[in-house]
């Protein structure tokens, strides 16, 4: 079988030079061509502008042999995650080719993935690199061939280019712009089977399904700094700038905020999709571990490594050295490291409070949150009794817990505890 793996919105005739390639691999073996279509959200974590139906449809006219749908990961994963669970589903299927496109060369992709592959890492992957999801895909298939003791083979073409890379979001961008028509400028990029199927689904008013804004400000609006914290994606600083502006948000400060925290426009997707999906970072760490014990996940993305590399940091931090290069040495030593998967935090209490615990201790709920100076503090609640504090904690402890919150999908939580005739915060870190 033959693959090809896309978002294809809409199909342009860069992507029926993509399923022409696999006809041609196709007609020499006799083998089909199965479309892994992204559904629900795109490779990077945004709506759709076409529906999967439509989609679908538009990649059969072309001749396609079947779609198989991909939902369910990209509201949850990076595509660091994404890839190596896509590529394992399309060698379990049986497929033995995969076409895509790059500027660069079959070789030149070859060239650049050998320093990921000998990393066994796929995460920070340098945006300059030229088609760096194609080189992605090309080191993740090389890692899995271990797994499986086979790979897929790879045929690069070169983009098609109209004057310019023909763009989906400028495509988009254009249709848009002009009152959801399809101008005719636009139409020469298109498959004459693409402009039709477009053209009734503008008719259906089917085009450009916007996300559930008024859940997500909602949430966003009303939701407790604890319960930011608990959402995937959503880093201090991010949640620091959620709340500040709070009163006054629209999808366009939404977009602010983040930028405020320091997140691109592809980590905003997907942040905000989680959002949308009120996705948990307990969920995700459990999808995830799901396909580590699979030997889909290399071992240097494990969730243990992530873990490991925060508690490395923190105490290269005691010792002087910055997080960057601590962090860097960590991957290029594949350091394993022990680390505590509980703290004890200790508590800034008034006797009252202490009191007022000691009554209710087995009907308290406690959750942890980042206070608006970003101290890692607690919120000990029972009905309308209500104690915040910030907790005690070695500074090595403190770093660590931090770069675990700003990790984006570590769970921490919290638990109150009588300890040597006093309160502690024990302080729970997912581990396997």
């Amino acid at each position: 079988m033959i693959g090809i793996s896309a978002d294809f919105d809409p199909v342009h005739k860069g992507h029926e030079k993509l399923i022409a390639k696999a006809k041609e691999i196709g007609n020499e073996h006799g083998d089909k061509i199965a479309i892994y279509l992204n559904k629900g959200y795109s490779a990077n974590h945004d709506t759709f502008f076409t529906p999967y139906k439509a989609r679908c449809e538009m990649a059969l006219k072309l001749g396609a042999d079947k779609v198989v749908p991909i939902e369910g990961l990209h509201h949850r994963l990076t595509l660091s995650y994404s890839v190596p669970i896509r590529i394992a589903m399309m060698i379990e299927d049986g497929v033995v080719d995969y076409v895509d496109a790059a500027e660069a060369t079959g070789r030149e992709i070859e060239n650049y993935s050998k320093k990921f592959m000998k990393q066994g890492i796929f995460i920070g992957i340098d945006r300059n690199l030229p088609n760096r999801n194609v080189i992605r895909w090309f080191a993740v298939n090389e890692f899995l061939k271990r797994k499986y003791n086979k790979n897929m083979n790879f045929h690069i073409i070169p983009e098609l280019k109209v004057k310019d890379k023909i763009s989906g979001r400028n495509i988009r961008n254009r249709i848009i712009q002009n009152n959801m028509e399809i101008p005719e400028d636009i139409k020469k990029l298109l498959p004459k089977s693409t402009i039709k199927i477009l053209e009734k689904e503008i008719k259906r008013n089917n085009l450009n399904k916007e996300r559930n804004w008024r859940d997500i400000l909602h949430k966003l609006n009303s939701y407790s700094r604890s319960d930011l914290m608990k959402i995937a994606y959503l880093n201090g600083n991010a949640i620091n700038e959620i709340v500040k502006r709070r009163t006054n948000h629209d999808y366009k400060s939404v977009w602010a905020a983040f930028r405020r925290g320091n997140y691109g426009p592809v980590l905003t997707r997907l942040a905000i999709s989680s959002i949308e999906e009120n996705v948990k970072k307990e969920e995700v760490v459990k999808l995830i571990k799901s396909y580590e014990n699979k030997g889909v996940i290399p071992p240097e993305q494990s969730i243990d490594k992530v873990i490991g590399r925060a508690w490395y940091v923190a105490l290269e931090n005691q010792r002087g050295i910055n997080a960057s290069k601590a962090g860097n040495e960590f991957k290029k030593n594949k350091v394993n490291i022990n680390y505590p998967s509980n703290l004890i935090a200790g508590l800034r209490l008034t006797n009252f409070e202490s009191e007022k615990i000691k009554k209710n201790i087995n009907d308290l709920k406690t959750e942890l949150y980042l206070d608006a100076n970003g101290k890692i503090s607690c919120q000990i609640k029972k009905d309308k009794f209500k104690i915040k504090t910030k907790l005690k904690l070695p500074k090595n402890e403190v770093t660590y817990l931090r770069y675990l919150i700003d990790s984006h999908f570590i769970p921490i939580k919290a638990e109150l505890i009588e300890k040597d005739e006093n309160f502690r915060i024990k302080i729970n870190i997912f581990n396997k």
